[in-house]
């Protein structure tokens, strides 16, 4: 339930030391990271960083340098003479003297250097025993693939095999304590030492400037209380401080385990050295198929079910750890990177990787010739993504879950793990003839499952769903750079207007955009396809929640016009008495694409009765498509914004779509865009539909339904991009259900917490999605922290700009005095006050007001009141006393009444 994690991938080391020079000094960044500096919180990556570890005899107290490989062999004898050059017949053709050679250069060792020949010679000290133990690696490679692709699609960074390894490790000794323990002596006599931190010490191998190399061993603290997600950040950092030098004395102190892999050398296996106070070195062999296999050919290999193998060794003191615990802590460690006891789905959700891991299983063989062969199976399972994968997609921005559907097990389609690297014949899927099973699902998960959810196998045109899976089932593809910049530009926009009417107009209702600001880059997308291909005009109507961002950002309304209306001053031709009027209005305006072309907008107006507007913009898209030539009637396109409760809720919304294909009231298509908040006025999807999603009415009209995650704008600029096309392939209309949510309550003098306090926990720790942008996008590389920069340099200046606009208002106080006295007094019935129209007594006793109170002050036994709520309560009965009573308490006194 907790937020993703965020992060900038390769680039959080930088982006980390800019948030220290912040929290010293904020003036010593630019100042286009106050903003974005201003709520973060990096993910603390050691955990109780600051807390001192007990020390113990075992602690190594001297150098930092140390060694956990085999120790070096004993220098060569110095020679006191030139070496004397063999005086054996020289074959080889030459006609030069030999020339001497030079006497061997003795160099003393110093410092660091010194030190690792005085721990290795104290190693041999220690009487060490060594297990060793092969383990499959298929499971391990294969979800780590899920994993890295998972990451390249969000937040950037790649997770290795050695921080999957070094974790179970970890897993593991917690399991097995004893092979934490350490030997020290107390008075001449041996003792044990039961350490109770786990201080995983991790060998770095590191090339210096000279060409020589050095071993240091800084250590994970604390390691058994972290998750993946902080264990892979903190061995990242001790990484990054080893390469830039950074590394300090406490980093290496108090090592009780240690880590090491000679395997990237290729190296099957190793006996380190194990170093005094340690009890167990772990050494790391190389990812090999066996040898006897080398030389297979990857059909055979995949055909026999033959994995890559990693070897992992297990070096510990022998006088406290026997060879049975060895023996069963590297069982541990196997049965951990072959999945059991959750550890895989721990691993993913700490990144928050929306799906359940690849799970381990034993190859599955047809046993009869009449069983259904397993390209009947993978064809099946095609369709079930087609038809299911939705269920499985990541769309929900707020609540985390790893998601499986039955339908979408390769279990349940008699495939497993050991088929992923088969190919099978795909009869033209995603272009091709034959696939690797992995490759299929890597093609069904980008359609189907990722932040994009699409439903419309229940439409019966196959036309239709042949165009969708043409255009869907293609594997992932990256948005150019130019986009990225135009999207994170929009929601710039969007967050800086929201912003500034937060500050500036305290607790007035305007019923933000805020949670869904990417509705703006997504109406922007729809807007600038219809400008590059020639359409006449765009149509909008919607309800009230976004609509002043959507006139100032979309339509162009002027700020300071909007600034007006939040100061009650509207137009002289207004008859509007209400001061909520400004954000039921409309307007007409012109979008200019980024090529130059332009198209208008209208927006109409809507006076707060949510979908009332359907039918009525579809009656006015009509009335100009009937204006023009047949060939450029569907120019003229309709856009319906609504809200999730009301579009599941109100029968409009479905009497308009019955009409949609009814040739008296073809529009040629509407795009319908949902702003699924995930909660109508204050009740809970769950408490209000009994559909599974909000926009299921839609499938009665066999209509396209895409859902989409609003925390990735990219996603919302593809699906705008594609339902437009759609609409003008077929003229019918399609769906976009934009999933995310409502910063701040009902209107902003609602506390939402009341309701949905879960909920709104969960939304108080979120950053913006505009923040959330910027950090995938640098995370990913896709632009520079200089690229970054020029942005939250424009939210700034959108920001100035805005404020700009409020300064160079100018009022003319006689003027805004008449129109607000009309407005106030246009529509208003006069009474005679000597004949009322009904005379009926409506007071009550005093008695009755006391009892009234009563019951605000006094709850029943085992009734606990909201903190929020109970102030408010209390501050009831001096209303009374006082004879300033509210809105609340005089809906609590008529109620009460009754």
């Amino acid at each position: 339930m907790s937020e993703r994690p965020d992060g900038f991938g390769a680039n959080q080391w930088l982006v980390d030391e800019l948030w220290e020079q912040y929290k010293q000094d904020k003036n010593l960044v630019d100042p286009a990271w106050w903003d974005f500096f201003a709520d973060y919180t990096p993910k603390e990556p050691v955990l109780k960083r600051a807390k001192k570890q007990p020390s113990t005899p075992s602690a190594p107290t001297s150098a930092p340098t140390t060694s956990a490989t085999a120790a070096p062999s004993a220098p060569a004898t110095v020679p006191s003479e030139p070496s004397v050059v063999s005086q054996a017949r020289d074959l080889r053709p030459h006609t030069d003297p030999i020339t001497p050679t030079e006497p061997a250069e003795v160099v003393v060792l110093k410092g660091a250097p010194s030190r690792v020949v005085t721990n290795m010679e104290e190693s041999l000290s220690v009487p060490t025993a060594t297990s060793v133990r092969s383990i499959p690696a298929k499971l391990m490679v294969d979800n780590r693939t899920v994993i890295n692709n998972h990451l390249a699609r969000s937040r950037g960074g790649k997770v290795s095999f050695t921080h999957i390894i070094g974790y179970a490790v970890v897993r593991a000794i917690k399991d097995l304590p004893e092979m934490n323990f350490g030997y020290s002596e107390v008075d001449g006599k041996p003792a044990l030492v039961k350490n109770m931190a786990i201080n995983l010490g991790l060998a770095i191998d590191l090339a210096k400037p000279d060409g020589t190399r050095q071993l240091l061993v800084p250590n994970i603290k604390n390691s058994e209380q972290m998750d993946f997600y902080n264990f892979w950040m903190t061995y990242e950092d001790l990484v990054r401080k080893a390469r830039n030098g950074k590394l300090e004395v406490s980093d290496f102190a108090g090592t009780t385990v240690s880590l090491t892999n000679p395997g990237t050398i290729g190296t099957v296996h190793s006996v380190p050295r194990l170093m005094k106070g340690q009890g167990l070195i772990v050494g790391v062999g190389a990812l090999e198929y066996p040898a006897e296999f080398q030389g297979s050919s990857e059909a055979h290999l995949m055909n026999n079910a033959i994995s890559k193998v990693i070897t992992l060794t297990s070096t510990y003191d022998h006088r406290i750890i026997q060879g049975a615990q060895s023996g069963d802590f590297l069982k541990r460690v196997h049965e951990y990177l072959l999945g059991e006891n959750g550890f895989y789905e721990d691993i993913f959700r700490s990144i928050r990787v929306p799906y359940q891991p690849i799970q381990w299983a034993k190859d599955i063989l047809p046993i009869h010739d009449s069983d259904v062969d397993k390209t009947t199976r993978v064809h099946a399972l095609i369709h079930a993504y087609r038809v299911r994968g939705h269920l499985m997609a990541d769309i929900d921005p707020l609540e985390y879950q790893q998601r499986n559907h039955p339908d979408l097990d390769l279990k349940t389609h008699g495939l497993s793990l050991w088929d992923l690297d088969r190919e099978f014949p795909v009869g033209g899927f995603a272009g091709q003839t034959f696939m690797k099973l992995r490759d299929i699902l890597g093609v069904l998960r980008d359609a189907y499952c990722r932040t994009i959810a699409v439903e419309y196998m229940h439409i019966q045109d196959p036309e239709q769903r042949a165009w969708i899976q043409a255009r869907v089932e293609k594997g992932y593809q990256k948005l150019d750079q130019t986009d990225q910049i135009r999207i994170l530009h929009k929601l710039n926009e969007a967050e800086a207007f929201e912003t500034f009417l937060q500050t500036k107009y305290v607790g007035q209702k305007r019923f933000s955009l805020e949670g869904g600001e990417s509705a703006i880059p997504l109406l922007d997308a729809i807007l600038e396809q219809s400008a590059e291909q020639d359409f006449k005009e765009v149509c909008i109507g919607m309800p009230h929640r976004g609509r002043l961002n959507v006139l100032a950002n979309i339509a162009g309304k002027e700020y300071n016009q909007i600034f007006r209306e939040f100061e009650g001053h509207y137009g002289e031709e207004s008859v509007q008495g209400s001061g909520d009027v400004k954000y039921h209005l409309g307007t007409k305006g012109t979008f200019t694409a980024p090529d130059g072309k332009t198209t208008d907008v209208y927006l109409a107006a809507n006076p707060s009765h949510l979908e009332a507007v359907n039918p009525v913009l579809e009656g006015i898209v009509r009335a100009k498509q009937d204006l023009l030539p047949v060939e450029d009637k569907q120019k003229v396109l309709p856009v319906l914004l609504h809200g999730d409760a009301a579009f599941a809720g109100q029968g409009v919304v479905l009497e308009t779509l019955h009409l949609s294909q009814l040739q008296g009231y073809q529009v040629a298509g509407t795009l319908h865009v949902v702003i699924n908040n995930q909660v109508g006025f204050t009740t809970s999807p769950r408490y209000s539909r009994s559909s599974t999603y909000a926009t299921d009415v839609a499938r009665t009209i066999q209509a396209p339904i895409f859902h989409v995650n609003g925390d990735d704008p990219e996603a919302v600029v593809k699906v705008a991009r594609l339902a437009f096309e759609f609409r003008k392939e077929f003229k019918k209309d399609v769906v976009i259900d934009l999933v995310c949510y409502r910063r701040r309550g009902h209107n902003e003098a609602d506390d939402p917490s009341l309701t949905q306090p879960l909920m709104y926990e969960l939304i108080d720790s979120k950053r913006s999605v505009r923040k959330l942008y910027t950090e995938n996008l640098v995370g990913r590389g896709d632009i520079s922290l200089e690229e970054a920069e020029r942005a939250l340099k424009h939210f700034q200046d959108q920001l100035e700009l805005i404020f700009q606009e409020t300064k160079s208002e100018s009022h003319d106080d006689d003027q805004f005095s008449r129109i607000t006295h009309e407005v106030m007094t246009a529509g208003q019935v006069h009474l005679d006050p000597q004949t009322p129209a009904y005379n009926v007594p409506t007071g009550i006793s005093i008695d009755v007001v006391n009892r009234v109170v009563d019951s605000q002050l006094n709850m029943p036994e085992g009734f606990t009141v909201h903190p929020r709520l109970l102030p408010q309560l209390k501050r009831r009965a001096d209303m009374v006393a006082q004879d300033e009573i509210d809105w609340g308490m005089a809906e609590a006194l008529a109620i009460g009444s009754l």
